[in-house]
């Protein structure tokens, strides 16, 4: 007996939802216990150099199980026809349709919910999972006024890329207002409270820095001007180390680059950063002070 695993997730033109891979991995711990041999097959583009369908020889398993998501369409055809020769079971599944052939060629559906059967809690939510630290994502989206010195696509390339290969769960923020996007912060105190809430911020944006600073939140910001523009500048004006140039994101390659990142973000992480970050967020309400104060002097100065 060997069980092949599937869902959803399997497919390599599907979508990926993160329900139906916790859904998967928690059949595939329910048979480990049970003593119950299994190989799990992922879409090549989700695990690369995980064992796919294409890889899984139907002729090696007796059984198949199709975990969560909904029972229908062409892909499930598909695979009945493929593993014909298997015993095949869906589970945690949601039944549209108890006539469809994809229903049908299952030889047992244990439903999450089907027509006129009560439902059944979903197996996601009894995975175990494994805590990520939370990265506010704050990027700009260029400035025109620094003309030939812009190097915010060549950093955000490098940027964006680094975030793809790295285990946290980005949280992307737009610092741009609008109050009828429901998708974007409409107040200062919005924008505040979700950096508040995360683990560091990652940055190319002053207000990215600034902001994370003043809510005791370490941040990781690449400065997208050539020659350095104000976020540099702010890391300077903050005594904040974990601020790059763009000469060092772009001109150091992927691998360089990457490693440069990597050991920032991990500074950000420990406990030096997240108290410096600290330090500055007691200090932050007499940040500008100078400026309000000489302000003030030169309006009451006569003309």
């Amino acid at each position: 007996m060997r069980v092949l695993i599937t869902g959803w997730p399997s497919f390599l033109h599907a979508e990926v939802n993160a329900g139906d891979v916790a859904a998967m991995r928690r059949v595939e711990g329910a048979l480990t216990i049970a003593g119950i041999p299994c190989d799990t097959a992922w879409s090549p583009t989700l695990a690369p150099g995980s064992l796919t369908l294409d890889d899984a020889a139907p002729e090696k398993y007796t059984d198949l199980v199709f975990v969560s998501g909904p029972a229908h369409g062409r892909q499930l055809d598909d695979l009945h026809r493929r593993y014909d020769q298997c015993r095949r079971t869906a589970v945690g599944v949601t039944v549209i349709d108890e006539r469809s052939t994809a229903v049908q060629g299952f030889h047992s559906v244990l439903a999450r919910d089907r027509p006129q059967v009560p439902a059944s809690r979903d197996l996601a939510a009894g995975a175990p999972t494994s805590p990520a630290p939370v990265a506010a994502i704050v990027v700009s989206h260029g400035r025109r006024e620094y003309g030939p010195l812009r190097r915010h696509d060549s950093v955000h390339r490098y940027l964006l890329n680094w975030i793809g290969r790295t285990d946290f769960a980005p949280m992307p923020i737009d610092p741009r207002l609008d109050r009828v996007n429901a998708r974007a912060c409409s107040t200062v105190d919005q924008f505040a409270a979700l950096l508040a809430r995360a683990d560091v911020v990652v940055t190319s944006r002053l207000s990215g820095l600034v902001f994370a600073l003043a809510q005791g939140v370490p941040a990781l910001a690449v400065d997208p001007v050539a020659g350095g523009g104000k976020v540099s500048a702010q890391g300077m004006a903050w005594q904040w180390p974990a601020v790059l140039s763009s000469e060092e994101v772009i001109s150091g390659g992927d691998g360089q680059a990457g490693a440069l990142l990597d050991r920032w973000w991990q500074w950000c992480l420990g406990p030096e950063a997240r108290e410096q970050a600290r330090t500055h967020a007691a200090q932050a309400a007499a940040s500008g002070q100078r400026q309000l104060s000489d302000l003030v002097d030169h309006l009451r100065t006569p003309r």
